[in-house]
C-alpha cells in the first residue's frame, strides 16, 4: 500500500480548501522584540510580527533573559528526567510557590504546556472522580475538549458565554455526581471575555466546581496580572485556575493552581504530569522572572491597552471590518481562506507585516480572519502602517467596507 499517497490526497484536498497552513521561516531579533528577520529561501527581510502570543513582550525583557542566563549557568540546560524520578529541580517549585501566590491559591503544578496542563487536569478530573460529569462551553479550546474526550467522564455542552443554559444543564443532572464547569475567561479567536460572576454563581448553587482556563489572560489582566478573575475578585472562589507561561509570560509551560488536595491530586494521577521529563530549570526560571515582574509593573499592560485603541480607531476610520471585544484580541474579519491567505502573503512580501491567517478547524469555515494582538513594544508608527497597510489592500482587493 502507498501510504505516502494516501497522506498526499489528503494534504491535496486541504489546498484546494484553501485551508493549507505555511509556516513562515522567523527568526525573533532578541532586544528588538517585534521585530524578526524573514528567511524565504535565499532571501532574509526584516519583517515586523503583529501576530505573536508573547503579548507583553516579556520573552525579550532583561529579568527574563538575565534569570535565565544565570539559571542555564549554574544548573545546565535539562531537567534530567520527569519529575518523579529524577528532575524535581528547586526552580519547580519556586515557580510553582510563584504561581499559587499570583492566584492566591494553596498550591500549583506546572506542565510542559498549557494543551499539556488542560489536558492532563481535565483528562484526571474527569476519569477519577466517579460519576463525574463536565459541562464544557461550546467553544472551549481544543486541549480542554481533549482532556475532556480523555477522560471518557460524561460530557454536557451549554451555549457559548451563557450562564441561563448552564443552569437549564446543570439542574437536569442527577443529584450526588460531581460536577466540573470547565470554561475560559478569554477566548482566543473572537477576543470576547465570559461573564465570569454569573457563571461561578451558578456553579456554586448547584455544587459544581470550577475549571477556568486563564491562558490568554494572565499577566494581561487583573492588579499583579492574575487574569479576569483576579480583576473580578473571583479568583478564591473558582476551584481551579490553569494558565500558560507561553504567552504573556514570554518562556514555555503551563499550570494549574489550587487547593492543596487538588494539585497532590493531579500530581499523583495524572499521566501526563508522570510520565513527562521536566520543564528545563531555566524555564522555570525565565517564568518565574517574569511573573515577579508583572506582579509589581502595570507599564506593559497599560502601554498594550493603548496600542490596542490606537488600532482599533485607526481601523474604524478606514471602514476595516474588526470583531468588537472587550480584550487585547482585533481580529478582522476577511470571511473567505483563499482571501485570508493573499492578503497575509501580501503584508509579508510588500510590507514587512508579518500574521498569521486564521482558518479551518481554529475558526468554523466562514469565519476566517487575520488576528491581530498589538503589544507595548508596537510603536505608533508601526501601528498607522499596520492600518494604512490594510486600507491599501482592502481597495486593490475590492474587500467590503465596515459600515458606521
Amino acid at each position: 500500500m502507498d501510504y505516502d499517497a494516501l497522506f498526499q490526497a489528503q494534504l491535496d484536498a486541504l489546498k484546494h480548501e484553501g485551508n493549507y497552513r505555511v509556516f513562515a521561516e522567523l527568526e525573533r531579533a532578541c532586544g528588538a522584540f517585534p521585530r524578526a528577520r524573514s528567511y524565504e529561501g535565499a532571501q532574509q527581510s526584516d519583517v515586523t510580527v503583529w501576530c505573536s502570543n508573547d503579548y507583553l513582550g516579556m520573552g525579550q525583557h532583561p529579568d527574563v533573559l538575565a534569570a535565565m542566563t544565570t539559571a542555564i549557568a549554574a544548573c545546565g540546560a535539562g531537567a534530567g528526567g520527569t519529575r518523579n524520578i529524577s528532575g524535581n529541580t528547586h526552580h519547580h517549585r519556586l515557580l510553582e510557590r510563584e504561581i499559587a501566590d499570583l492566584h492566591g491559591k494553596d498550591e500549583a503544578l506546572i506542565f510542559t504546556s498549557g494543551y499539556v496542563s488542560n489536558w492532563a487536569a481535565l483528562g484526571t478530573l474527569g476519569a477519577r472522580l466517579p460519576g463525574a460529569v463536565i459541562l464544557s462551553d461550546a467553544l472551549n479550546h481544543a486541549s480542554m475538549i481533549e482532556g475532556i474526550r480523555h477522560s471518557r467522564a460524561d460530557k454536557v455542552i451549554w451555549r457559548h458565554n451563557d450562564p441561563e443554559d448552564l443552569d437549564r444543564k446543570l439542574a437536569a443532572i442527577e443529584p450526588g455526581r460531581p460536577k466540573i464547569v470547565a470554561f475560559e475567561s478569554v477566548y482566543s479567536m473572537d477576543g470576547d471575555i465570559c461573564p465570569m460572576a454569573e457563571i461561578v454563581e451558578v456553579a456554586e448553587l448547584h455544587g459544581a466546581m470550577t475549571y477556568l482556563d486563564e491562558v490568554h489572560a494572565v499577566g494581561l489582566y487583573g492588579p499583579r496580572g492574575g487574569g479576569i478573575s483576579e480583576r473580578e475578585g473571583l479568583a478564591k472562589r473558582i476551584t481551579l485556575i490553569e494558565g500558560t507561561l507561553g504567552k504573556a509570560y514570554g518562556v514555555m509551560g503551563g499550570y494549574v493552581a489550587g487547593s492543596a488536595a487538588l494539585c497532590d491530586f493531579i500530581r499523583s494521577f495524572s499521566s501526563g504530569f508522570i510520565f513527562t521529563t521536566a520543564l528545563p530549570p531555566a524555564i522555570a526560571a525565565g517564568a518565574c522572572a517574569a511573573i515577579r515582574h508583572l506582579k509589581g509593573s502595570d507599564t506593559e499592560r497599560q502601554r498594550q491597552r493603548r496600542q490596542v485603541a490606537r488600532l482599533r480607531a485607526a481601523l474604524d476610520r478606514l471602514g476595516i471590518p474588526h470583531l468588537r471585544n472587550p480584550s487585547h484580541i482585533v481580529p478582522v474579519m476577511i470571511k473567505d481562506p483563499v482571501k485570508c491567505r493573499q492578503i497575509a502573503d501580501i503584508l509579508m512580501q510588500d510590507f514587512g507585516i508579518y500574521v498569521q491567517p486564521i482558518n479551518y478547524p481554529t475558526v468554523p469555515k466562514g469565519t476566517e480572519r487575520l488576528r491581530f494582538t498589538p503589544s507595548p513594544m508596537h510603536s505608533d508608527a508601526e501601528v498607522d502602517r499596520l492600518a494604512e497597510a490594510l486600507g491599501t489592500l482592502w481597495r486593490r482587493c475590492a474587500l467590503a467596507r465596515a459600515v458606521a
